[in-house]
């Protein structure tokens, strides 16, 4: 098999797996330049598509090459300029020439209809995401999730109307539209209408100026549930209060379901009128209160499957530590983490998610960590302290780390110390190759590149790294 032959094979591989438009910017005019037992070298355009392949794409490609040449088990990348038009370049334009363009006409997923006497009601469809099952049960949220599940196996019934309330970002949302998709998942052919007050009060005023008010009463007074967020926002809007109140008597009268959400309680609420005040207490009400550390650990927990990420449990445990407030807060300190992390290709820390508590409220107090401190003595460290670091916590020495051995023993721990100096130390990869005896620049990066996605798929790894940071003072 020639070099070209191998690179087809293994192009032909990875069409499938990547997007096309991905897939003809950065494969394009690649070739293998040079094959040895276990190496192949893919020769590239510029610098910039070797460090995009090896960072992106490196592991897809290492499994496609092995999948065509068993033996070939490392991949390089050097830069080859005048590759292009060659014999040994592909223009992957090529390989999209037999395939017939398909039109795909995709529903928009963000709509429902809902019917009416006078035809249909476009409205806002119920989040999937939002539902029971997904949301993280503790003691201090158990009455509130409990009656909702009631609710949505029988709506209309005692809970009704249903009022939570509780501060912002602790899930009165996910509780409101969770009923909602139970009852439609227990009764497909109810009408479940789910809103914001806002919303409300804006097709309210439309409806007046445009002369249509009784179309607007006979659509919300047409439904068999609903559903109203942020009730607050009723306030000193004396019409759409009054509107409010008349559909709310009406379908109540009909043994419709109501759920509303407010951040207070309806006692609370001065700013409504006292007839709806009166409406909104008649039924159930519960209270939302914030998680206790137990639950805001678990609620990450299940934030790192859904997004499909592993993180270190020390991560995961001192931001629920440090986020006692708001739990839409604990889930944007995650996100923000997991963000920066991929952006830089590697895996979340301690003194990762310290920063970004630090930057979203400067005032707050970090628990069980010093930033500065901890800034000072990274700044102090070295690459020889990484490497004897290193070396020391996988019982090598350091010429270990430096020499020519590529058993898997020493080639793992090697990796993993050029991925700490240039992600920790910020050290360029040249400056990198002459710690390790005089390695290219291309092989630092692919080492650096391959603990990065290891990182992303092993817990055992993702320890081991965390464990070596915090040796650093990380």
């Amino acid at each position: 098999m020639t070099n070209r032959d191998l690179w087809l094979a293994v192009l032909d591989r990875l069409k499938p797996t990547i997007q096309k438009t991905s897939f003809l910017t950065w494969f394009q005019h690649t070739g293998v330049v040079e094959r040895s037992e276990s190496t192949v070298v893919v020769g590239v355009p510029n610098e910039f598509t070797a460090q995009n392949l090896s960072k992106k794409y490196d592991e897809k490609i290492a499994a496609a090459v092995v999948a065509v040449d068993a033996a070939l088990t490392d991949i390089q990348y050097r830069v080859a300029p005048g590759l292009g038009g060659t014999k040994e370049s592909v223009d992957v334009r090529e390989l999209f020439k037999n395939e017939e363009k398909v039109v795909r006409k995709v529903r928009n997923k963000n709509e429902v209809k809902v019917k009416t006497d006078g035809g249909v009601q476009i409205s806002k469809m119920l989040n999937d995401r939002y539902s029971l099952n997904s949301f993280i049960v503790g003691t201090e949220n158990r009455l509130p999730h409990a009656v909702c599940s009631a609710v949505g196996d029988q709506p209309g019934g005692v809970y009704n109307p249903l009022f939570i309330y509780g501060n912002v970002g602790l899930g009165k949302t996910h509780l409101l539209q969770a009923a909602g998709q139970k009852i439609l998942s227990n009764y497909p052919d109810m009408v479940v209408k789910y809103i914001t007050a806002e919303r409300f009060v804006s097709e309210i005023v439309a409806a007046m100026r445009s002369g249509k008010a009784a179309k607007f009463k006979q659509e919300y007074r047409n439904v068999d549930a609903l559903l109203v967020d942020d009730v607050q926002f009723f306030a000193r809007k004396q019409a759409s209060q009054d509107e409010f109140f008349h559909t709310f008597n009406e379908l109540h009268d009909l043994n419709k379901q109501i759920i509303v959400t407010s951040d207070r309680a309806p006692s609370e609420l001065k700013i409504l009128d006292d007839r709806l005040a009166s409406r909104l207490m008649m039924g159930m009400v519960v209270e939302l209160k914030m998680p206790e550390y137990e639950t805001r650990l678990a609620i990450l927990q299940q934030k790192c499957q859904d997004f499909g990420i592993i993180m270190d449990p020390e991560v995961l445990e001192f931001i629920a530590n440090n986020i006692q407030n708001n739990v839409r807060e604990l889930e944007g300190v995650l996100r923000q983490a997991v963000a920066t992390c991929e952006l830089e290709n590697r895996v979340p820390t301690i003194r990762d998610a310290a920063e970004i508590i630090k930057r979203l409220n400067k005032a707050q107090e970090i628990i069980g960590y010093d930033i500065e401190a901890k800034q000072m003595q990274r700044m102090a460290r070295t690459a020889e302290d990484v490497m004897e670091l290193v070396a020391d916590h996988f019982e090598l020495k350091v010429d270990d780390l430096t020499g020519k051995d590529r058993h898997k023993e020493i080639m793992i721990p090697r990796q993993i110390c050029m991925y700490l100096i240039k992600m920790e130390l910020g050290h360029s990869y040249e400056k990198i190759g002459e710690c390790f005896g005089g390695r290219n620049h291309t092989t630092v990066m692919h080492a650096c590149n391959k603990t990065a996605s290891t990182l992303k798929k092993d817990v055992r790894m993702v320890k081991v790294v965390n464990a070596l940071k915090r040796d650093m003072g990380l």
